[in-house]
């Protein structure tokens, strides 16, 4: 009498399958990718590899964000490059300045992007009426509530939509401290998310932008290094540490579109 051993997959074969889905093959092996392997895989890769690997690998499920800020024009340049046809999400609260919406026609134009607005469910006018002018509170509790009517929830359906598996953000570590934290690659919520230009500098930026002969929001030659809503973003000044204090009056770093997933959970039971 013959017996049959089922015999488990040997850690090679294990590893291999994994290296197949992380590196190529079929799209449909997305649930075999590991954010820890990928990391270490990837970590030499140009920004400019990092793209083409994420529009190989996610293909019609990969989008891109972008705020229209200050060197937003950078990472829609690198992506589109990589993919013309990505769908671009741009979240407009509603408040940004004249500036931003002229800035973001110049560019919409010029790259040919294919544009996806997000906005509110409230409209400006709606919301002040039922929660008075979030921005202008002392409470970080109020702030936190503005982001996630303005921001977040409008990102997160945007993307549902689309039917994004993963997107690409043009966050940069210098930027923030939680920033500094994030890897290339992670995982937020339940998508992907690829942060190319996450190690570059400012300078970096600003060299790519000048060989690729882009443009730098306008308010940048105001003195802004970095801008948001109008109402709530202003030049720097002397007394100024860090970019990021010319944003809420420095009260906050983070608009809760680019938190981990632990701290978004918190930011959401927080009854926002």
């Amino acid at each position: 009498m013959s017996h049959v051993m089922s015999i488990d997959p040997s850690p090679d074969a294990t590893r291999l399958r994994r290296q197949r889905a992380a590196l190529g093959g079929p799209r449909r092996d997305l649930s075999l990718l590991d954010a820890d392997w990928l990391n270490r895989e990837l970590a030499d890769a140009s920004p400019e590899a990092l793209v083409a690997w994420a529009a190989d690998r996610f293909g019609d499920g990969l989008v891109v964000s972008t705020s229209f800020g200050i060197q937003s024009a950078a990472t829609l340049h690198l992506v589109t490059r990589a993919r013309p046809d990505v769908p671009v999400v741009w979240v407009d609260t509603g408040y940004l300045p004249a500036e931003t919406y002229r800035f973001a026609e110049e560019l919409t134009r010029r790259l040919d992007l294919n544009l996806h607005v997000a906005q509110a469910e409230l409209s400006p006018a709606r919301m002040e009426a039922l929660h008075g002018r979030l921005w202008e509170s002392d409470d970080v509790a109020d702030l936190d509530r503005y982001d996630r009517l303005r921001k977040v929830e409008p990102m997160q359906r945007a993307l549902r939509e689309l039917g994004a598996s993963a997107w690409i953000s043009g966050i940069r570590a210098e930027q923030t401290a939680q920033r500094e934290k994030l890897p290339r690659i992670d995982r937020q919520r339940e998508r992907w998310k690829i942060s190319p230009i996450l190690h570059w500098t400012t300078r970096q930026v600003h060299e790519y932008l000048k060989a690729h002969g882009l443009p730098l929001h306008p308010l940048f030659e105001q003195g802004y290094a970095t801008v948001g809503d109008a109402h709530s973003s202003r030049a720097m000044s002397a007394d100024d540490s860090h970019e990021r204090d010319t944003r809420f009056g420095g009260r906050k770093q983070e608009c809760g579109l680019h938190l981990n997933d632990a701290e978004a959970t918190s930011l959401e039971s927080s009854g926002l």
